[in-house]
């Protein structure tokens, strides 16, 4: 698949479709509630509107952020202003499929910079 930072190849974790779609659903759901708690602290309005595996986010400069669900792929799909991004779930983490970053480091990352503050979404 690729490399990790030490230069080591990184195999993606075999996935039943089950767990698959529990792992993907939990992650869709967390970036959920934490866009719910930064509403609700008066943090950042971001709307979100979720249709089966795609999440979409509405950002206030009418940005958007999508996450989508990839079950044929068994990946995690990020699209934002700097580009698109597929993710694998490797060793208990979904992983950037080129470089190895983690997932919600990237969303967070993409997020600041569409909402124009530090904004950081974690497990």
């Amino acid at each position: 698949m690729g490399t990790d930072h030490a230069g080591e190849a990184t195999t993606p974790t075999a996935l039943s479709d089950g767990e698959y779609r529990r792992l993907t659903g939990d992650m869709l759901a967390l970036i959920e509630r934490t866009t719910d708690r930064w509403l609700q602290d008066d943090i950042i309005d971001i709307d979100t509107q979720r249709t089966g595996g795609l999440l979409e986010l509405s950002f206030p400069d009418r940005s958007k952020i999508v996450v989508n669900t990839q079950p044929p792929l068994q990946e995690l799909w990020l699209a934002a202003r700097s580009g698109g991004y597929h993710f694998k779930f490797v060793d208990g983490a979904w992983r950037d499929t080129r470089d190895g970053s983690e997932f919600l480091a990237a969303l967070s990352r993409e997020a600041s910079l569409h909402g124009g503050r530090a904004l950081k979404f974690s497990a």
